[in-house]
């Protein structure tokens, strides 16, 4: 693959693995979460977010489309996705920035040069680049090929992965990556299918394989209260992982700062009613995983 779409490089992460790294965001996800922060990653191809706070009605962009993908609503434009050919000419005519795509394709030299930029910060931090997503393993040929050249100029990889892709796309990155970021969010398949989309199991699956094979992993457990904050929940992970390969659990408390972003999607954020456990029920879960050996992070 020589090219893949990506719709984000953010520079001086702090939350993505050890130290200051670059995070690259690969477009489009296997899975569906009802509290994803990030809903541009979800679809594989681009698409425009409009920002209806920024709009003026001024319509140079209605007049603009020349596939007649954008129409009035009352005092609102909206985006006929259907009829959209992503040409990018309501954009260019957009005087008030209130549009943007998200999605770009990017060559292996495109992203390398971005990455090699911030070498002096991996170098003084012990940091490297991080590839994440959406899931970044869906453009597997993509990834391996780019974390092989950073690996040849020495610069750590991790990989930020929710696990639901064929195990053979694991084999195949592995020789060149230093620390995987592995979600696992519930244990019961069925409430797992229910938040996300999909049941667990090939997740699991992929989580014992790749231990086995000896990937240095970092378990990262999103946390909303009453789905997987759950004492049900955190012992049937405890379970699960006793004996395994992780260096670190990251416990991370929900919070709704994506949720804007469905907006400029023109989608309905299904997460209104969840919430972040409480700061001393956060202490009660790190305990829980404390004692039972496992270092121990609250948030990223």
């Amino acid at each position: 693959m020589e090219k893949a779409t990506i719709f984000n490089i953010q520079k001086f992460c702090v939350h993505d693995g050890p130290g200051i790294r670059t995070t690259v965001f690969f477009k489009g996800c296997p899975l569906n979460c009802l509290w994803c922060h990030n809903p541009e990653s979800q679809h594989f191809q681009r698409e425009i977010l409009y920002n209806q706070e920024k709009c003026t009605g001024c319509g140079q962009c209605l007049q603009s489309c020349l596939y007649q993908a954008i129409r009035l609503d009352g005092k609102y434009l909206v985006q006929e996705k259907k009829k959209c050919v992503l040409c990018e000419a309501c954009i260019e005519h957009c005087i008030n920035n209130a549009r943007e795509v998200s999605g770009k394709e990017y060559s292996l030299k495109e992203v390398l040069n971005e990455i090699e930029r911030d070498r002096p910060f991996y170098e003084q931090s012990g940091g490297g680049v991080t590839f994440s997503g959406g899931e970044a393993l869906c453009q597997i040929d993509f990834v391996t090929e780019l974390a092989k050249l950073c690996k040849k100029r020495g610069i750590s990889v991790a990989i930020d992965t929710c696990g639901y892709v064929p195990f053979e796309s694991f084999e195949k990155v592995l020789p060149y990556v230093d620390l995987f970021l592995y979600d696992l969010k519930l244990m019961d398949a069925s409430l797992h299918k229910k938040y996300t989309g999909q049941d667990n199991q090939l997740i699991l699956e992929n989580f014992r394989k790749l231990s086995a094979s000896g990937g240095n992993i970092n378990l990262r457990i999103p946390l909303v209260e009453d789905i997987s904050s759950q004492d049900i929940n955190l012992k049937a992970t405890i379970d699960f992982i006793q004996g395994m390969n992780i260096s670190l659990i990251n416990l991370l408390p929900y919070h709704s700062i994506g949720s804007n972003k469905y907006t400029k999607l023109n989608r309905k954020y299904q997460g209104e009613s969840f919430k972040a456990p409480t700061e001393q029920r956060l202490a009660e879960i790190s305990q829980l995983f404390s004692k039972k050996g496992f270092n121990i992070k609250i948030g990223g």
